[in-house]
Order: C-alpha cells, then sequence, then structure tokens
C-alpha cells in the first residue's frame, strides 16, 4: 500500500537524537540555540525562535503582536490551530472564505468582514502553496493590519524566489511527523524584528527575563534538545526531500489535470510549492464517481487517499457554540469534494506513476 506519508528518521537523524539522550541534557539547550541559528540561515530570516509545536508557534506570535480584544482575519479552510490560537490569546478570528482554485484566502471576502476592531489578517500557506505576499502586504497596509504568517504546511516553499521564511513579521512553522521537516513535534516562529523575538522567547518560558523572575505571563512552549538534534540533521537532506516532492507532484500534475471531473489545486503565480500535500477536488458530476467511491477504489488498488479538511474551521462545534452559525460556500463545497493523494518525499517515481494509473483507471471501474 501506498501510504499518505512517511515519517522514518535516517541512522544520521537517530545518532543525533541518542547522542543528546546521552548527554543527558535533554530540554531546551545549545542544540535548540543551534536549531535556531541554522534555520533562520536556510530561510534567510534574520531570527528563529523555536517552540513546542506548531500551534505553540501561533499562540507566540499571536500574543507578541496583537492584543487581547483584537479581531484577526482567518481563512476557514486550514487546520483548526489557525483560529483557535487566536482564540487563546484572547482574539476573536474572523472566519473568511478562500479562493476555489488556490485554496487561499479570499481577500475579497475578508475586505467584506473588516471592522473597527480587526487588527491582523493570519494568511496559511495551505498545503505548501504560497499566498500572494504583494497582494497579502498591499491589504495590511490599506487597512492597518499585523500579519502573522502561518507556515505550519510549507517548509521550502517560496515566493518570487525567496524561501517564506524571510517574508514576514511572524512566520509560524510546525514540525510535525507528516510535515517536510518533522522532528516528532516542535515549532518555530522566524521574524526580522529583534524585539518581536525577544519578546516571544521570554513568552515561552514562563515570561522569565531572569531566574525565577518573571516580568509577563507566558507558557512552557521550550522545544528539547533531542527534538532540535532531529531537525538539524534533518535539514541536511530537506532540499533532497523537497525536489522529490515536486518530482512527484510533477507526475501527478502531468497525468491527472487533463482528466474529466477533477481539479488540481491551483499553484499561485510566483509560488515554488514545496507539496506538503497534492489535493484535488473531484466533480462528481463530471468525474461520474464520489470522492468516496474514489477512495475505495483507490484503496483496492493499493493506494491511501485522504480528506484535507472534511470539515472547514466555522463549521466547528466550538466555533459554532461561539459565534453562531455562518456559511462561506467555497469552504464548505472543498470540505465536501477535496481529495489529497500521496507526493511524499519516500514515493519512487513508479509510485507516482502507479497513483495516476489508479486514478485513471476509476473512470472504467465506474
Amino acid at each position: 500500500m501506498i501510504q499518505m506519508a512517511d515519517t522514518h528518521l535516517t541512522e544520521e537523524e537517530i545518532q543525533a537524537a541518542v547522542r543528546v539522550l546521552r548527554s543527558g541534557a535533554l530540554r531546551q539547550g545549545p542544540e535548540c540555540d543551534a536549531f535556531e541559528n541554522e534555520f533562520a540561515a536556510l530561510t534567510g530570516a534574520k531570527h528563529a525562535v523555536s517552540c513546542a509545536n506548531g500551534s505553540a508557534s501561533l499562540h507566540l506570535a499571536y500574543t507578541a503582536v496583537l492584543e487581547p480584544g483584537d479581531e484577526v482575519l482567518v481563512p476557514s479552510f486550514t487546520f483548526f490551530a489557525t483560529a483557535s490560537m487566536a482564540i487563546q490569546s484572547g482574539m476573536k478570528p474572523i472566519l473568511c472564505d478562500v479562493d476555489p482554485d488556490t485554496y487561499l484566502l479570499d481577500l475579497a471576502d475578508a475586505e467584506k468582514r473588516l471592522t473597527p476592531k480587526t487588527r491582523g489578517i493570519a494568511p496559511v500557506h495551505l498545503f505548501g502553496n504560497a499566498c500572494d505576499v504583494d497582494q497579502i502586504r498591499a491589504f495590511a497596509r490599506k487597512h492597518g493590519l499585523k500579519i502573522i504568517w502561518d507556515a505550519a504546511q510549507a517548509q521550502g516553499t517560496r515566493w518570487k524566489g525567496e524561501d517564506i521564511g524571510a517574508l514576514g513579521e511572524a512566520v509560524c512553522y510546525s514540525f510535525y511527523p507528516t510535515k517536510n521537516l518533522f522532528v516528532g513535534e516542535g515549532g518555530m516562529v522566524t521574524t526580522p524584528d529583534s524585539e518581536l523575538a525577544h519578546r516571544m522567547r521570554f513568552l515561552r518560558t514562563h515570561g522569565q527575563t531572569e531566574k525565577y523572575t518573571h516580568t509577563m505571563l507566558g507558557w512552557n512552549y521550550r522545544m528539547t534538545d533531542v527534538e532540535a538534534a532531529i531537525g538539524r540533521a534533518q535539514m541536511k537532506r530537506l532540499p533532497d526531500m523537497l525536489a522529490i516532492r515536486q518530482r512527484n507532484a510533477g507526475i501527478l500534475t502531468a497525468g491527472l489535470r487533463e482528466m474529466k471531473g477533477l481539479r488540481l489545486q491551483r499553484v499561485t503565480e510566483s509560488s515554488t510549492h514545496s507539496w506538503h500535500q497534492f489535493c484535488l477536488v473531484v466533480d462528481r458530476s463530471a468525474f461520474g464517481m464520489t470522492r468516496e467511491k474514489l477512495m475505495e477504489h483507490m484503496k483496492r488498488a493499493g493506494v491511501a487517499t485522504a480528506i484535507h479538511y472534511p470539515r472547514a474551521v466555522h463549521q466547528q462545534p466550538v466555533i459554532e457554540e461561539r459565534y453562531g452559525r455562518m456559511q462561506l460556500p467555497v469552504s464548505e463545497r472543498l470540505t465536501e469534494t477535496i481529495l489529497a493523494l500521496p507526493v511524499h518525499h519516500v514515493l519512487t517515481e513508479a509510485d507516482a506513476h502507479k497513483i495516476v494509473r489508479a486514478m485513471r483507471s476509476a473512470v472504467f471501474a465506474n
């Protein structure tokens, strides 16, 4: 069975973790410092602040950049944490619809939802597809908004040739096992702002500015040196892993883009997609088969598939309880029709071609 992801560590990455375990120095320490410096160099960012996970990276950025009571524009078609961490920071996420082709924040819809309390915007580079950075920046300048970029799925994504980690006030990453760069758990925020980086480093350690002296409220959001050691070792092979993902995405795109009833995610102009996920929309009437029937067919053919996401954020029960029901038709339609295919770095060219053949055979299996 061709799986959706592969999270096996190399021997070098395992030995890096073992080295730290044998040292007995397990908490945040010199490995985390080195990981931050190397990740900043990799992305071209001035500063990188490591933390416990991707949700923590968002929480740190929201808290450091905005104020309680502020409203933040958030796409509804994203992982829940983009919105929930705004709530945890005392803010209100204003959920917006997305573009039906790129799946990214629809600025025209967002503009309709602005209020005098709107102070921030949280664009998501979804599945590794970069937002139009120029348009987001222009929108933010026009309306006086701070930008918190959610790059949890976009390690290695570039915009106009530049790594997205160097393109924002606060760019938030996740190193969860399914991500392009993974350490188990772990997160990072990159920023050009020295003061912002300084503040986030205090926030991640209970607001401790000196030992046993707490000048602000914070959390225990430290990364461990074990995770950082894995991350440092894995960064060496990240370019190769990204190249394989892009090769596989090229094979899938060439084989599927002309198939009637399938609409592939449109890569944003000027974006170098890093292909955390390869997603497409299944039009039941044109394709002649429901998404669920197609998933069953692919499973029989030995190919795993997945749905990202079966609910939009505004459809989550806790969000409906807090803010009431709302309608975002594009996001809702995507939840009903989107399908993810394997694209990860362990797939061979033969595997990618097998996925194409299995998809094409579905037409004749119906």
